[in-house]
């Protein structure tokens, strides 16, 4: 049976630094002192330097774009899905254009693509980034394209996934896949404390991979997802009238800790030398660190990540891998996981060559 490799990856982000600026606007869209206390701890505890949108927050002379954060989100007046849409159709395909250079494809990489997979959450448009990418690049127009949407930050996992299984049936195919973000659109207006905390992670950012036949980089070996009984609704994310609304519980890292601790990784963890975690928060990490009774270095990729760029969805656990990449020897063993709604985990094993 043909291996499937993933050759490498190139990751991006937007111009801007954001983090202290939203900790400063969110604090003060707090009505209720106690609560404003709270958040102000909350996130000085959340291990996060780092957060990058493409939103400025800095206005000063000459900037009055709507570009500028503070002119998009206004107290009383954020923007209907509409506005954070035609930001995100403007915004993407510049994210996903320096990601892609980035990658370096040489010619006979480029001219041997035959299948694009986006992976995508957070906003879209038809035509949308998969024909960018086709035109940006100059690919064949009968490249196969497949959107991967609304499935969150395991999104990346399941597009390898699906990756494998094309290069598996087609030995000659080369699959470019793009993770492309831009969670900042949609912040919303809320006095609800666990609300403004789940928005305290989240950030843009993009990721560009080639998989193939090569015997290069990473083999994928085989995937598992593992759906934890009893949380569908720990995790939501539905399209309202203002924005894409998230629902992120404060008792998912303990669910997820539970239901790691009970899984079959806690017997196969011994055989793992590499753990690529989607960082989805300090207290993610904490689960996953606990839940799998982990040597707290084990981890450092992942908070690595997070601690320079937040938590970006979709594109996060290729940030790791990318990292973990650049560090592993060949014949190490690793894991790469995310989590998402479900409460789903999805896990991917993998070999350094």
């Amino acid at each position: 049976m043909t291996i499937a490799y993933l050759n490498r990856i190139a990751t991006a982000v937007p111009d801007h630094d954001v983090h202290d600026s939203f900790v400063i606007f969110a604090e003060q869209m707090l009505a209720n002192p106690r609560l404003r206390a709270v958040f102000r701890r909350m996130a000085s505890r959340a291990d996060i330097a780092h957060r990058y949108s493409f939103l400025n927050p800095n206005k000063g002379p000459g900037q009055f774009s709507s570009h500028d954060a503070r002119a998009f989100y206004r107290s009383g007046c954020f923007p209907d899905t509409a506005r954070r849409m035609e930001l995100f159709e403007e915004n993407a395909p510049v994210l996903m254009r320096k990601t892609v250079d980035r990658l370096a494809l040489t010619e006979e990489e480029r001219s041997g693509i035959t299948h694009v997979l986006v992976t995508c959450c957070t906003g879209l448009y038809a035509p949308g980034l998969d024909f960018e990418i086709v035109d940006h690049l100059g690919l064949a127009l009968g490249v196969e394209r497949t959107m991967v949407g609304f499935m969150g930050c395991f999104a990346a996992i399941n597009a390898l996934k699906l990756a494998r299984h094309i290069v598996r049936s087609d030995p000659k195919a080369g699959v470019l896949m793009v993770n492309l973000e831009l969670c900042s659109l949609h912040f919303q207006e809320t006095q609800e404390l666990e609300q403004v905390l789940s928005f305290l992670v989240f950030a843009d950012g993009a990721a560009a991979s080639l998989i193939t036949a090569r015997e290069q980089g990473i083999a994928l070996d085989s995937f598992k997802a593992m759906m934890v009984p009893g949380t569908r609704e720990l995790i939501t994310w539905k399209i309202r009238g203002l924005g894409f609304d998230m629902f992120l519980s404060g008792h998912v890292p303990a669910e997820l800790g539970r239901a790691l601790h009970e899984g079959e990784l806690m017997a196969e963890r011994e055989c793992i030398d590499l753990w690529a975690v989607h960082p989805g928060g300090r207290s993610i990490l904490d689960a996953v660190e606990n839940g799998l009774e982990l040597p707290a270095e084990v981890l450092a990729a992942s908070r690595h990540v997070l601690s320079c760029f937040g938590n970006m969805s979709s594109a996060t656990v290729m940030f790791v891998l990318e990292r973990i990449m650049q560090q592993a020897r060949p014949g190490q063993r690793g894991c790469a996981m995310s989590f998402g709604p479900g409460l789903t985990a999805e896990t991917m094993r993998f070999h350094a060559v």
